[in-house]
């Protein structure tokens, strides 16, 4: 059975704190490492209430300082909000703590508006510089050489695993160009995910870094004691898309009985559209609609992610999305 991760915002939930989201980002770690999830990533975000992970390397510091053996890492840094040095210096330092647990991936949008972007003091010029400051970075991992002007330093020299990710053609067909693993956003942008990887495998060049290309694809798992409950669940995660496309990003949600009564038509499409990566439902179902994507795009990895308002439920989730993996695997 192919590996399963988590990918977390660290949600800041209606009556809620950025303190309680962390206390619940580590607690569920934790319990992805208790249930054999491979990776814990956080994703970089800025100024948008409902998410806390914006200082993310501070926050995969914390993870992994609070877990013993699940890989944590980004997932992923906005390389447009950062220079490539201060990236290497602060992942080189992570993967100093922890050896052989740090990943870090990179993604190319700003991961947030453009009024923010500026405040950052970075650029946000498209995907011109973006092939650039990936072969920057690269090359601060690389060991110094004598004569070398700028090191990074931790950095240099110490093993970080590097991947891109995206939700178009672009990153697919740089991770193949540098021989990177390659995650695709297909949680929240699914419509180019079978091109974008077709694309990846064709065109994989070998690299020092990987041999054959590996794939992972993001997808929304939801899962309860009913079916009836998980719908009600997955209600907070429609309604946070509705709110951001209604320019009013806030604190995550609490479930609602009827989402129809929440949304315009076209509302409705644009949400099923985003979502189409989602397997909502009971252990059967789950079960049944994460045994499906696999079949049908044959990803080497999974990354989950589950935008569920309580905690408890969020954990609930988890476990019977690891449960359904076990039952794959032994079938």
């Amino acid at each position: 059975m192919i590996p399963f991760s988590i990918l977390d915002l660290a949600p800041v939930t209606e009556g809620s704190d950025a303190s309680q989201a962390f206390r619940n980002t580590l607690d569920l770690a934790r319990l992805g490492e208790q249930l054999g999830y491979r990776r814990y990533w956080l994703a970089e975000h800025h100024n948008m209430p409902g998410i806390a992970s914006a200082a993310t390397a501070v926050l995969i510091g914390h993870v992994a300082a609070g877990t013993s053996t699940i890989r944590v890492g980004a997932g992923g840094i906005m390389l447009p909000n950062h220079s490539p040095l201060q990236v290497a210096e602060a992942f080189g330092t992570l993967a100093s703590l922890h050896p052989g647990r740090i990943d870090l991936g990179l993604g190319r949008a700003p991961g947030t508006d453009q009024a923010t972007a500026r405040a950052l003091r970075r650029y946000f010029d498209g995907a011109d510089n973006f092939p650039q400051d990936v072969l920057e970075l690269l090359a601060y991992f690389e060991p110094a050489v004598a004569g070398q002007q700028v090191r990074a330093v931790p950095g240099a020299g110490v093993e970080v695993p590097v991947w891109l990710l995206g939700s178009s053609l672009f990153s697919a067909k740089l991770s193949a160009q540098l021989g990177l693993p390659f995650a695709f956003a297909s949680h929240f942008a699914p419509d180019a995910m079978d091109e974008a990887l077709a694309l990846y495998r064709r065109d994989f060049q070998p690299s020092a870094r990987l041999q054959q290309p590996y794939a992972m694809l993001g997808i929304n798992v939801v899962a309860a004691d009913s079916d009836a409950e998980a719908r009600r669940l997955f209600t907070t995660q429609q309604q946070s898309f509705i709110n951001l496309r209604r320019g009013r990003p806030g604190l995550i949600p609490p479930p609602i009985d009827d989402i129809e009564a929440y949304w315009t038509p076209p509302e409705k499409l644009m949400v099923e559209r985003a979502l189409a990566c989602a397997v909502v439902g009971d252990a059967a179902t789950v079960e049944q609609g994460i045994a499906a994507f696999i079949g049908r795009h044959r990803p080497d990895e999974l990354l989950l992610t589950a935008n569920v308002f309580e905690h408890a439920a969020r954990r609930r989730s988890f476990e019977l999305a690891a449960a359904a993996r076990d039952r794959l695997q032994a079938a």
